[in-house]
């Protein structure tokens, strides 16, 4: 999965030779599952059609201030009634990147020294995101001095040059100066964005989902966990940059990812075995899953048939995976969690202090919308000195970011 999927990027065109690129340019953004929006100034419709980009972008393309087909046709010039507004302000801060490509001698001068005439420029200023700009421009342009200077003025600024690259040029001259191909463009931001990952090169072990405890061949003892907060977990930590190894219960879900490797158990030992298998190598463990507490003593080689009128199981307790990785914690960051129906705050911390956790997530079947099954939950987080956060009702997917923080403020600490 590319980084770039699920990104908004605001793509900024502006009136070069090289603007008809950009139909490939979008195209590959969006393969790569982010979302286009497209602003272009005026001139660059000389060389390419807003429809195209439209269309492959699958959002409409401003332009102007104000939304052109909305304005009343009644053959009044200059009216201004009806006109909806292009809000560059909102644009700028939908954003996660903007990159303006081509980015013209004209557009980077504008930019440069904050010369807001079009809708590209003023989303530009507006914008708090990360900025990239591809320069594109024939070879002495390239090398004049007011483009050098407004090269290093927007450098200054923050934002990120994207190199032109050396080839043939529109005016026929060879050399320095044509836009960096779109292939080139994805991959350099896709490299610049994977590097300042903040969990770039840190591996997390993660369990999730349900351990089933074999009866006989046919039956066992299970929960009713879905493994959804433990997949939310490995797939928010492989988008901040880690590289995951997910051990999972039984569960219908399933992960496409190339930083998110999957073993699959059923038994708590199995489960057990393979967290110890790979514990040692990783810098952070979260234990989602919901293990079995107990297993049966023991288990029948053959279906049990239907004779008795009452049936006993005999049951013992399995391994507690989280105690036994507290007990050989090294340089670990150890996350639990832990469900409670009574007394939740004190057997949570009773829970830090005897499996030797750094943070634990605490989750009360006394709250509505939490617990197992559903697409919500409310945890409260309690830390090893026993600070207590609690948090509001959010989707798994926000608890799991949440969870994620706290992890990257460890390492930024």
């Amino acid at each position: 999965m590319s980084v770039l999927s699920g990104k908004k990027i605001v793509l900024g065109i502006s009136g070069g030779i090289a603007a008809y690129k950009t139909a490939s340019l979008v195209r590959l953004f969006i393969k790569a599952g982010a979302h286009v929006q497209v602003i272009m100034t005026p001139a660059s419709k000389d060389f390419i059609t807003p429809l195209t980009l439209s269309t492959l972008s699958k959002r409409p393309v401003f332009s102007s201030f104000y939304k052109e087909d909305e304005t009343l046709d009644s053959g009044v010039e200059n009216s201004n009634q009806n006109l909806e507004w292009n809000n560059h302000v909102e644009i700028g801060l939908w954003a996660d990147f903007m990159i303006i490509a081509p980015a013209t001698a004209n557009t980077l001068s504008k930019m440069a020294n904050g010369i807001c005439d079009n809708l590209l420029v003023a989303t530009y200023l507006s914008a708090k995101c990360p900025v990239f700009f591809a320069p594109a421009m024939d070879l002495d342009m390239y090398k004049h001095p007011s483009t050098i200077e407004s090269f290093k003025k927007l450098k200054s600024f923050g934002n990120t040059i994207i190199p032109a690259e050396t080839g043939e040029l529109a005016s026929g001259l060879s050399g320095e100066g044509r836009m960096a191909e779109p292939e080139n463009i994805v991959s350099f931001i896709e490299n610049k964005l994977d590097s300042e990952l903040p969990l770039k090169g840190k591996k997390i072990l993660i369990t999730a989902g349900p351990t089933y405890e074999a009866i006989d061949p046919v039956r066992f003892i299970g929960n009713h966990s879905s493994g959804k907060m433990g997949y939310d977990l490995a797939i928010c930590a492989a988008n901040y940059g880690a590289s995951v190894l997910l051990i999972s219960g039984p569960t219908h879900l399933s992960i496409s990812n190339d930083l998110v490797q999957v073993v699959n158990v059923n038994s708590a030992e199995e489960m057990h075995s393979q967290c110890h298998k790979y514990f040692n190598t990783a810098d952070v463990f979260i234990g989602a899953a919901a293990v079995a507490d107990y297993r049966p003593k023991n288990t029948a080689l053959h279906k049990i048939k239907k004779t008795e009128e009452s049936f006993v199981i005999e049951l013992e307790k399995t391994i507690d995976i989280l105690e036994s990785l507290g007990n050989i914690k090294e340089k670990q960051f150890l996350i639990g969690f832990a469900l409670e129906t009574d007394n939740e705050i004190e057997n949570a911390k009773l829970k830090v202090q005897k499996k030797n956790l750094d943070l634990i997530v605490l989750n009360s079947l006394q709250d509505k919308g939490a617990g197992f099954g559903g697409t919500t939950n409310k945890v409260t987080f309690i830390d090893s000195d026993f600070n207590v956060f609690p948090m509001e009702l959010k989707t798994k997917e926000e608890v799991a970011n949440d969870i994620l923080i706290k992890i990257i403020a460890r390492y930024e600490a």
